[in-house]
């Protein structure tokens, strides 16, 4: 495993790119093994890695997120533990951190040494790390589709459909706490595919975290994101997403005006 790893980061432009590859690499392995649990029977996956691995997103991502869509027989632990076992028996070392059990699983799954082993780091102890996380509530109206994978293993995972994963995406581009451009990029992506939201989850996501639904439809959809976007910090948003993308020229759409062009086009 550590050879096609190898093969995967020297294909990079950079060290930057190389090691966004070789964690993509990693990702995928993952989804492979959860696969290999029967995890997705009860979590979807979803987020900007879920449109870069099943909807070809120009953009690399750090973590794997995913929802609950059957509580019955989850368990965060045995999720981790399938994971570290996989990786084991590829022959990478594996350590996976868990946080705290909150209503979001989360835990980071690193690779010490990886980075040096892969020729793009000199440094023993730096490592190669994929946050997972698994939200245990949320937000109702979700809506979901199962995609075979062909990315080195062949296989199958459950996920939220465009819709829905659009709906997130939304609520985290306008109602998350600090400003991340891989979100507004990801609005681009969407913006530019027409994609429709889910209303009923969109509203269900706000109404959890802000109390109250703003009653978002199409007929009132575009000035929702007008209003929105105004408060989004373009620099903050291009300082995040510039080492995650393929083609750094895209940064040059991390502009008020542009923004403003794409939310107009929109419904």
């Amino acid at each position: 495993m550590i050879e096609a790893l190898k093969q995967v980061s020297a294909a990079g432009a950079s060290v930057e790119d190389g090691t966004n590859r070789a964690r993509e690499f990693l990702q995928v392995l993952a989804l492979k093994f959860l696969s290999d649990q029967d995890a997705f029977s009860r979590i979807a996956f979803l987020g900007g890695t879920a449109l870069r691995i099943l909807f070809g997103l120009r953009r690399f991502s750090e973590g794997l997120d995913f929802s609950i869509v059957s509580a019955k027989g989850y368990d965060f632990d045995a999720l981790c533990a399938g994971l570290e076992r996989g990786f084991t028996l590829n022959g990478l070392n594996a350590e996976l951190d868990k946080g705290k059990k909150k209503t979001v699983n989360s835990g980071f799954l690193s690779f010490p040494g990886l980075p040096r082993a892969l020729g793009l780091s000199g440094h023993k102890r730096e490592k190669l790390s994929i946050k997972i996380e698994v939200d245990t509530n949320p937000p109702a109206g979700w809506a979901t589709q199962t995609a075979v994978l062909n990315k080195t293993y062949l296989f199958s995972v459950a996920h939220y459909d465009l819709p829905s994963l659009f709906a997130g995406k939304l609520h985290a581009c306008f109602y998350r706490s600090y400003t991340k451009g891989r979100d507004i990029y990801d609005l681009f992506w969407y913006l530019g595919r027409k994609v429709q939201p889910n209303f009923e989850l969109l509203n269900n996501a706000i109404a959890q975290s802000r109390r109250r639904a703003p009653g978002v439809d199409a007929g009132n959809f575009r000035r929702f994101m007008l209003e929105r976007a105004g408060k989004i910090d373009m620099a903050a948003a291009r300082k995040d997403v510039e080492k995650f993308l393929e083609d750094k020229s895209e940064l040059r759409l991390f502009d008020r005006d542009i923004l403003a062009a794409a939310l107009n086009s929109a419904g």
